[in-house]
């Protein structure tokens, strides 16, 4: 078995492991549950060492691969790799993952079930970032949609089964589509073949047409996971309903699969599609990052605001790709792995506050500052990489997006730098309610952050301040590939550069 495999199913076998578990020894279940994302963790830590990020020549190389004949009657495989623009996002779901299962240890209801789907949606997730044929991309892709149905849907808050079956719903809605072009795809290659590298070199034998019709259905799918507006609105009650655990990996890693699905699939494979949506996809990024900031700045749950912030942080990485250029990758591809810490950690410290107060209202508070001086420190260098502050990961990121963009689409990018201005209003009035002015008597009993949520926490933040003041960690990572990406259609994408 080859690392990206033990990666993707160690957690598949915990998971397994907790079905011979009895459901009272709930301290067994946790410590299953914690050590199979853990071990995930640090073979991805090992693969790390083994992944070369070079790109030699003008072909697409991919690192790690494995392949064997899966179902040879419809040439499908078992084709595993890595380059510089998945990799880094295996590596942020197997951190994440670790993190919100330690987090949610404090899970009391039901908890060999909690971890089994938990593992389970982990096993789906790192397997739709390494999968190279499309019918296990897809496939890896639908086995994350049930485990986050039960887990939104048993475990979540007082709209739990409605959050649950609109998230189900809307993402089955994309998938359908998703389905139908991946056939399309399949029958119009010769020979036929599901292999992502194949059909990216097949591009130029696909007709303008049929590619444009292709590349609508696939961005349905990515669509409703990034989410881009219109199919935004399952987010928000999605966020607001699942245990804190459950809404880290939602913003951390499941949104990433959309605009990693944009990039890894539409663009490489359907050029002459996303070149004819391109104008529309610009638009969408625009609406993203101002209508999402706008959302967030109504809201006084806090919860409900950081998920509408996700929508409009979406928005950027959305803005980078538009550029087609290897700065606006990079910011893009940057932003999925910043937002990812950010957002993560975000979730993680609105739960703290939550288990505690059992209310979200940002009006609810005040004066916690003074009570609770490690959480207010980690929540405030969180709000600033999340508004972009220089020196934290956020502002390397947007920056990039924006740097990339601008040439390419000057006007819609001045237009989006609303989105920040708005993203640090409501942020600050944020911190400002809850951590400023006299204290709420009402929590004057409150206690600081724990060892477990510390040990959640820390490590987001402490990336978020290391990716802000040496990117290059990443970016060296991720260049060679997203250099060679955006040069992939010189005459194509010529008059963005």
């Amino acid at each position: 078995m080859g690392i990206l495999s033990l990666t993707i199913f160690l957690p598949l076998a915990g998971a397994l492991i907790l079905l011979f578990i009895p459901k009272e020894k709930t301290a067994a279940l946790r410590a299953v549950g914690v050590a199979a994302t853990a071990l995930a963790f640090l073979v991805s830590l090992i693969a790390l060492f083994l992944f070369d990020p070079s790109q030699p020549g003008n072909e697409l190389t991919m690192r790690l691969t494995e392949d064997l004949a899966w179902i040879p009657s419809f040439n499908i495989r078992y084709f595993l790799g890595v380059d510089g623009l998945s990799f880094p996002i295996l590596l942020l779901t197997t951190l994440l993952s670790l993190l919100a299962a330690v987090y949610s240890m404090n899970i009391q209801v039901r908890v060999k079930e909690f971890y089994f789907w938990y593992l389970l949606l982990e096993t789906g997730m790192l397997g739709v970032f390494c999968a190279l044929d499309l019918f296990l991309f897809y496939f890896f892709w639908e086995v994350t949609l049930v485990p986050m149905y039960f887990l939104i849907g048993i475990w979540g808050g007082p709209k739990k089964e409605y959050a649950a079956i609109k998230f189900f719903l809307f993402t089955l809605f994309g998938s359908v589509f998703m389905l139908l072009a991946m056939l399309a795809l399949y029958f119009a290659s010769a020979p036929h073949t599901f292999d992502m590298m194949a059909l990216a070199k097949a591009h130029a034998s696909f007709s303008r047409e049929f590619q444009i019709i292709v590349f609508l259905g696939f961005y349905l799918g990515f669509a409703v996971k990034i989410p881009a507006f219109p199919f935004h609105t399952w987010l928000p009650l999605a966020h607001v309903e699942a245990p804190t655990g459950v809404s880290v990996i939602l913003a951390g890693v499941l949104l990433k699969m959309g605009v990693y699905g944009i990039l890894r699939v539409c663009y490489t494979i359907l050029p002459a599609g996303f070149e004819w949506f391109l104008p529309f996809f610009v638009i969408i990024a625009l609406i993203n990052i101002v209508y999402g900031a706008l959302c967030a700045m109504a809201q006084t749950d806090m919860k409900r605001m950081v998920a509408y912030s996700s929508i409009n942080h979406m928005g950027y990485a959305m803005l980078g790709i538009a550029a087609v250029s290897s700065t606006g990758f990079a910011g893009a591809a940057l932003q999925m792995i910043t937002h990812g810490l950010i957002t993560g950690a975000l979730f993680l410290l609105v739960g703290v506050i939550y288990d505690r107060a059992h209310t979200r209202d940002i009006n609810a508070f005040g004066g916690l500052a003074a009570k609770l001086p490690v959480y207010a420190g980690l929540m405030s260098l969180t709000c600033f990489a999340s508004l972009g502050l220089p020196g934290l990961a956020g502002f390397i990121s947007e920056f990039l997006c924006f740097l990339g963009a601008f040439p390419a689409w000057k006007i819609y990018t001045s237009i989006a730098v609303i989105g920040i201005l708005v993203t640090a209003a409501f942020f600050l009035r944020m911190l400002q309610k809850v951590f400023m002015g006299p204290i709420n008597e009402k929590w004057a009993g409150m206690s600081d952050m724990d060892a477990r949520e510390l040990f959640a926490v820390v490590p987001l933040a402490a990336l978020t301040v290391l990716f802000g003041v040496w990117p290059k960690l990443l970016l060296d990572m991720m260049n060679p590939t997203l250099s060679l990406m955006a040069r992939f259609f010189p005459d194509m994408f010529q008059g963005l550069r």
